[in-house]
């Protein structure tokens, strides 16, 4: 595919998004019976309430990293989505291997997730096509390619792209270095790449990245430094949320950092990945890696249904509960655990967490912190 038909399809996809935008408002004017208070009052509101939120910084991928996205822009506009770059399967790992750029498919996620207009940029930007050689590829991950192509570097690309879609927050790459994740397995084997990692994952007893000393992004740094919450996960752990921790820059900034670092625990094991982990095996990684706890861990209480258990379970899956022997546990090591209803359903078929319910618990943690209470 040229360079040009990648600027028609970036083209035409802004276009679209207009014209998606217009058409609604033109719908919505349609069926006004009398006149709303003033939107530019309501609006400005909004935009007041949401710029004095505090400074979240989630770090992670992959669905779980959108999903709390998708709540927390309800709260505040000051967050930033620091994205793993690890990716090498679909069209990620595809654009990453023919193209040498750094996976898009989780920058689109989360970029979607903040976006203004959500539903809509969803089915455009996720739009997959179905033959010929884009088959596989979704639009968002060609316009990021093409936006790379443009300016010369897949960071700027990316900042672009949050500016252009008016997104709440910023979204970013970890860093803009090519890493490849590594891992050794009790029977020391070598496990080279995500998808390997991700099959092995249980069995893992190291975990590194190459280059071993890939440096974050300055913006990510600056994040850092001016967050009022630092949130990890939800998502999968060794493959999502571990990639970025394994920075050196970045290990070291969450080891000093004064902000509460809130860990969200999953629903469930991950197959093959973090299959007979429990929770507490899920936090020894992270502080393996950072010489500290979380200050905070959001668990789940709510009870998974019977029939998703079952479901799951076919492929190896397990609902995650934290004991009252490992709650006291890591409450002896310093961190808070905080439980809620943080489980819902999502399409009647998935199992995915209540971005609500999470981001309710965030600002209040922050709102805590801030009064000098926790």
């Amino acid at each position: 595919m040229t360079t040009l038909s990648f600027i028609s399809a970036f083209l035409a996809a802004f276009a679209l998004s207009g014209a998606c935008a217009y058409f609604a408002s033109r719908r919505r004017v349609k069926f006004i019976r009398k006149p709303p208070a003033p939107r530019h009052i309501m609006s400005n509101a909004l935009e007041y309430r949401l710029s004095m939120g505090p400074r979240v910084v989630a770090i992670g991928g992959g669905t779980g990293l959108s999903t709390l996205l998708s709540g927390l822009k309800g709260f505040t506009r000051n967050i930033t989505a620091v994205v793993a770059v690890t990716d090498e399967g679909g069209s990620s790992g595809r654009l990453r291997q023919e193209w040498g750029v750094l996976p898009p498919g989780d920058i689109r996620n989360c970029i979607v997730a903040l976006a203004e207009n959500g539903s809509a940029l969803t089915s455009l930007l996720n739009y997959r096509f179905d033959r010929g050689e884009l088959k596989g590829h979704s639009l968002g991950n060609i316009i990021i390619l093409a936006a790379t192509e443009l300016m010369g570097d897949f960071q700027r690309a990316v900042l672009e792209l949050n500016k252009l879609l008016a997104i709440r927050g910023q979204v970013l790459p970890v860093t803009t270095e090519n890493v490849v994740l590594k891992g050794r397995t009790a029977d020391g084997n070598i496990v080279t790449g995500e998808l390997q990692v991700s099959d092995n994952g249980s069995r893992l007893t190291e975990l590194w990245i190459e280059p071993s000393d890939a440096e974050p992004v300055d913006p990510v740094i600056a994040a850092f430094g001016d967050a009022d919450v630092i949130v990890l996960g939800p998502g999968s752990h060794f493959t999502s949320v571990m990639p970025n921790l394994l920075l050196p820059g970045v290990a070291k900034l969450l080891k000093e950092a004064t902000a509460p670092i809130v860990y969200i625990a999953n629903l469930m094991t991950q197959p093959k990945e973090t299959e007979g982990m429990n929770i507490l095996s899920h936090i020894d990684w992270i502080a393996g890696v950072l010489g500290r706890v979380p200050d905070y861990v959001l668990a789940n209480e709510s009870a998974v249904p019977a029939e998703f258990i079952s479901r799951y379970g076919k492929i190896g899956a397990e609902p995650l509960y934290l004991s009252a022997k490992e709650e006291n546990y890591l409450e002896s090591l310093g961190s808070k655990v905080i439980y809620g209803d943080y489980c819902e359903i999502r399409n009647g078929k998935y199992l995915r967490h209540n971005a609500q319910n999470l981001s309710e618990t965030i600002m209040e943690i922050s709102r805590t912190r801030q009064k000098g209470l926790g």
